[in-house]
């Protein structure tokens, strides 16, 4: 009978003898558990502190003027309106006390009697990150919007420039690290310079815009078989994108990059792609981490020695795939957010133990560009025209809201028949000139 104040009542009207559950981080992970515990007599509160919901597979389209910020978010309250006894608040965890079971963001406090993390992860320059302010990485919209100004205007900066060795400089861009994120956004940068520009600029010809790919190790996308490694490597050559295989970068400035001891490469635009870093969760907790500083949790996410805190998504080191590290994927998040729901439930309703945590690999897949796309399920392999409709099918799948389904798709089939990306906006300061 309790579960009929979950509808059309406010969190007030919400027993305080519940259960409180916090929640802290609004990506796939953080989502996929409350969207399960919000049908349990339990008060759940999600800390986000953004407002909204980022799909961040989705995210190199705002910075190559593909898609606009709102269609690729959703406000987190419209997510959660009809759920009596979900709170969301806005706010950015700063201290742990899992003695005392309490959450600390900013001057405000709050008691748990279940935590859940699921902060996600930020950029990693591998200790250097006196090069951050040179290689933006995308982890938010704002990311997403600043770098979309800063590849904008590069071309505007070309147009207005006398200086061929300026010219030069400015449409030379450099993508460093080849997974998903940088070959999608190697593609995507090509295709704007060939075809989203085109005949837009009188003193330059966009098309003439080096972009290069540099990868450490011995092929691009290195998480995908080899063959489909290889058909991503020459789809991106046909749009000629340059691969460099086996270049590490050793330095990034305001003007060049260095790659190796000896190539020195004159660009004004570099993009990090490369790695990646969790949340300073695990210093919250003063628990043990990896060296990507994912927090070291048991068979079923619970973090180690800390009673009813549990880790998943980025924040968790869990070796829940067959024995390998779980992959920092959508879907992996949403699998580990409705694990630990899960086991949340049974552990209120005296129900029996769940198996552990044990990820369910769903596939891959990769777009580099118009009708060209990798997938790998396994059992199937895809790439060229069928992969990158697929691609596209899933992605807007996972999108959340019926209103962001509809733009996202109404965006792609204008881009598909025009060839010209529509979302071609400069915002934001430029100190350069």
């Amino acid at each position: 009978l309790e579960s009929n104040i979950l509808f059309d009542r406010k969190y007030d009207d919400v027993p305080d003898h519940w259960p409180h559950v916090v929640v802290v981080g609004a990506g796939f992970g953080g989502l996929s558990c409350v969207n399960r515990l919000k049908n349990l007599p339990v008060r759940i509160t999600l800390i986000d502190r953004h407002n909204y919901h980022l799909f961040q597979p989705l995210l190199y389209q705002i910075a190559t003027a593909g898609l606009s910020p709102a269609d690729v978010a959703t406000p987190i309250r419209g997510l959660f309106r009809k759920d009596g006894n979900v709170r969301v608040v806005l706010g950015e965890v700063d201290a742990i006390d899992s003695k005392s079971k309490t959450v600390t963001f900013g001057q405000n406090s709050m008691d748990y009697d279940h935590l859940v993390l699921a902060t996600g992860a930020s950029h990693s320059y591998f200790g250097k990150d006196e090069w951050a302010p040179f290689a933006p990485g995308l982890k938010t919209i704002e990311d997403g919007v600043s770098v979309r100004a800063h590849v904008l205007r590069a071309f505007e900066k070309a147009e207005s420039s006398s200086d061929p060795s300026r010219i030069e400089r400015l449409l030379t861009f450099v993508i460093v690290g080849a997974g998903p994120t940088g070959v999608e956004l190697a593609g995507a940068i090509a295709e704007l310079a060939r075809h989203g520009l085109k005949d837009e600029f009188s003193q330059i010809d966009p098309a003439r815009a080096r972009i290069l790919l540099v990868q450490s190790g011995d092929r691009i996308l290195p998480a995908f078989p080899k063959e489909l490694s290889a058909h991503a490597a020459q789809s991106l050559e046909d749009l000629g994108v340059e691969i460099r295989l086996g270049s590490r970068v050793t330095n990034i400035a305001a003007d060049h990059v260095e790659i190796g001891k000896e190539s020195q490469i004159a660009t004004e635009t570099v993009l990090w792609a490369a790695g990646v870093v969790a949340s300073p969760a695990g210093r919250w907790l003063d628990a043990e981490t990896d060296r990507a500083g994912r927090v070291q949790v048991d068979d079923h996410l619970r973090v180690t020695g800390h009673e009813n805190v549990f880790a998943i998504g980025d924040t968790a080191g869990s070796n829940g795939w067959k024995g390998n590290p779980v992959p920092g994927l959508a879907p992996a998040a949403k699998q580990a957010g409705n694990h630990v729901a899960k086991s949340i439930e049974n552990q209120l309703l005296g129900k029996a133990g769940l198996e552990p945590f044990a990820y369910q690999h769903q596939g891959s897949l990769a777009t580099i560009g118009r009708k060209s796309a990798v997938a790998d399920f396994g059992f199937i392999k895809l790439h060229g025209a069928i992969a990158w409709w697929l691609w596209g099918a899933v992605h807007v799948g996972f999108l959340s809201g019926t209103r962001n389904r509809i733009a996202v798709l109404v965006n792609w089939i204008w881009s598909y028949f025009t060839l010209q990306l529509g979302i071609r906006l400069i915002t934001g300061k430029d100190s350069g000139a």
